[in-house]
């Protein structure tokens, strides 16, 4: 397991393109509102680093609450997100609250493991120190 340090950090930041944010979701015992929440700090504490970061749960669990779609359907949403992690640098999964359990991050795991791609992990939460911006 790689995790996500200063020298990573400035690596990813000057990397073209963009990160993948792997983040649990129905596995969150805080609930999914909670977990999209906290999607988006992460990716918020990512792009103040300067890191470009896709977050999928950040940007499709409003269109399943606002879109009428059930957000826990994996027939959509696994295919939705195929091209965005083919098109991806790595991907970075946040060690937060059930992502030990997430089947979503399992299944993203396997598939940047097979592309080859560089797979990292972030702690979270994060102390607010280092890499500011």
């Amino acid at each position: 397991m790689t995790i996500v340090d200063f020298r990573i950090m400035l690596a990813m930041r000057d990397a073209p393109g963009y990160w993948y944010l792997a983040t649990a979701y129905s596995s969150c015992p805080r609930g999914i509102d909670w977990a999209f929440e906290e999607a988006c700090r992460i990716a918020a504490w990512m792009l103040r680093r300067g890191v470009n970061v896709y977050s999928p749960i950040a940007h499709t669990h409003p269109i399943a609450k606002h879109g009428g779609i059930d957000p826990l359907d994996h027939s959509i949403w696994l295919p939705f997100d195929e091209p965005l992690m083919r098109a991806a640098n790595g991907l970075i999964v946040a060690m937060m609250d059930g992502w030990k359990e997430s089947e979503g991050i399992r299944h993203e795991v396997g598939v940047f493991a097979d592309a080859d791609k560089m797979i990292y992990h972030l702690p979270w939460p994060q102390p607010e120190r280092g890499m500011t911006g």
